[in-house]
C-alpha cells in the first residue's frame, strides 16, 4: 500500500480556526469581506493552509472583530 510507512500530516488549527470551519458560507463572506480578500482564502486559513503572515493576521483581525461585535450584541 502506497504510504503505509509514513504517518499522515495534518495541519494544526486554532480554535479560531475551527471556529470559523463551522460558520456559514454567508458569514463566512462578511469575515473575508472585513479582511478584503477572497471567500477561497478565508476558507484556506480555516483550513490550516500556509497564506502569508500579512493576510492570515487581517482574517485573524477581522474574525475577532465579528466575535467581538457578537458579544457585545448578546449583553445589550
Amino acid at each position: 500500500m502506497r504510504g503505509s510507512r509514513t504517518p499522515a500530516l495534518r495541519p494544526l488549527t486554532t480554535d479560531l480556526q475551527n471556529k470559523l470551519r463551522g460558520l456559514s458560507r454567508h458569514r463566512r463572506g462578511k469575515v473575508a469581506h472585513a479582511a478584503h480578500t477572497t471567500l477561497l482564502k478565508v476558507d484556506q486559513w480555516a483550513r490550516g493552509d500556509g497564506l502569508p503572515a500579512d493576510l492570515a493576521g487581517a482574517i485573524e483581525r477581522a474574525m475577532l472583530g465579528a466575535a467581538e461585535r457578537k458579544s457585545k450584541a448578546k449583553t445589550a
